[in-house]
């Protein structure tokens, strides 16, 4: 399948929202827990931070959708961490494990090192193997596990904090 890597611009939001709002009704693979409106994706993405990489994947085939990586500044609050990016993943349901991610992470970690970034973080419910793996294939390594991170359907799920350095 071939795939083109590109920025998010706010008229992607119904794509994305449609990729991302069965992920999250699931209640399998990501701790959000409420559905995305089109008009709230479309604000997020129109005001989303200059440092940050905001990254869809179109499947050159038929210019639709199929993934998305964002990657944020850790925190804005000091300069002490303007080297730490936090980073998302997601990818249809119906096309995982055709090396989307992994083409969406090539040029995420590449957007992210013009950006001055060193260091990419994210949380992964541990009851997300292939989330999990899929980062690993990447280069990231398990740095702790918060226990009882967040409660979905009211079951306590353990969150893997990883990290990579760019």
């Amino acid at each position: 399948m071939k795939i083109l890597i590109r920025q998010a611009h706010p008229e992607d939001a119904a794509a994305i929202v449609a990729i991302f709002n069965p992920i999250i009704e699931s209640g399998k693979y990501t701790v959000f827990d409420s559905a995305f409106t089109v008009e709230a994706e479309r604000e997020y993405i129109a005001n989303f931070p200059a440092r940050g990489v905001f990254h869809v994947a179109v499947r050159q085939a038929d210019n639709k959708i199929v993934g998305f990586q964002s990657m944020e500044p850790f925190a804005t609050y000091t300069r002490a961490f303007n080297h730490v990016g936090v980073i998302g993943t997601y990818v249809d349901l119906g096309e995982r494990q055709q090396g989307i991610a992994g083409q969406l992470f090539a040029a995420t970690f590449e957007a992210a090192r013009q950006k001055q970034y060193e260091k990419l973080f994210t949380f992964i419910r541990a009851d997300n193997p292939a989330a999990l793996a899929t980062y690993q294939r990447q280069g990231f390594e398990i740095i702790g596990t918060a226990h009882r991170q967040a409660k979905i359907n009211g079951s306590y799920v353990d969150e893997f904090m990883v990290e990579k350095f760019l």
